[in-house]
């Protein structure tokens, strides 16, 4: 798997630790010869990860719709930037050409897009991991929502997704990624 996508913040959130797990992902990511796959932006943690693979000779390839270059947000200095036509058009490029997906703290954007794909996963439409970096407990709530949907029955297994805390552990969980493995759902089950 050499193509990682990442979801996360255009902004760099209220804890340095955030942005920390960017640049250390960003690093990760660089070294290891994988390409980022992102939403585009230069600000936020989008900007801080992609400027990190830039700046340690990785290749980044940024996704972004139309009307946010109306905005000036995109990131001028990237490997590759495509240009979509809508919000839409930008998570099904972001799907195909992604191995593998990493998601670290960010808002509804950030959850819109791993939402989605953890469903195409469920449905079967991709068979790709997503691992969830939970920083400093962002994500600790969320996954307390996900263990409400499992109790009252609205929530299926899903092998694809797996959590972990340390950015030096993300690729490693991509990378042995197996559709039989169950992470995530020990992880729910942390009553």
């Amino acid at each position: 798997m050499k193509n990682i996508c990442v979801f996360c913040g255009s902004s760099t959130g209220t804890k340095s630790i955030f942005n920390q797990s960017a640049e250390s992902l960003g690093y990760e990511l660089a070294s290891n010869d994988c390409r980022l796959v992102y939403g585009g932006g230069k600000l936020g943690l989008m900007g801080t990860i992609a400027q990190t693979v830039l700046d340690n000779g990785g290749s980044v390839t940024g996704i972004i719709p139309d009307f946010m270059m109306s905005k000036e947000v995109a990131h001028e200095g990237l490997t590759e930037l495509i240009i979509t036509e809508s919000m839409h058009a930008r998570k099904a490029e972001m799907a195909r050409l992604a191995d593998g997906f990493a998601v670290l703290p960010g808002g509804l954007g950030t959850l819109d897009e791993m939402a989605e794909i953890l469903t195409w996963n469920q449905l079967g439409i991709i068979q790709k991991p997503v691992v969830l970096l939970n920083v400093a407990g962002y994500f600790d709530h969320f996954l307390t929502a996900l263990d409400m949907m499992k109790e009252n029955g609205f929530l299926r297994q899903n092998n694809a997704m797996h959590v972990v805390e340390q950015p030096k552990e993300v690729l490693p969980t991509i990378l042995n990624f197996s559709s039989s493995g169950n992470d995530f759902w020990d992880h729910l089950d942390r009553t």
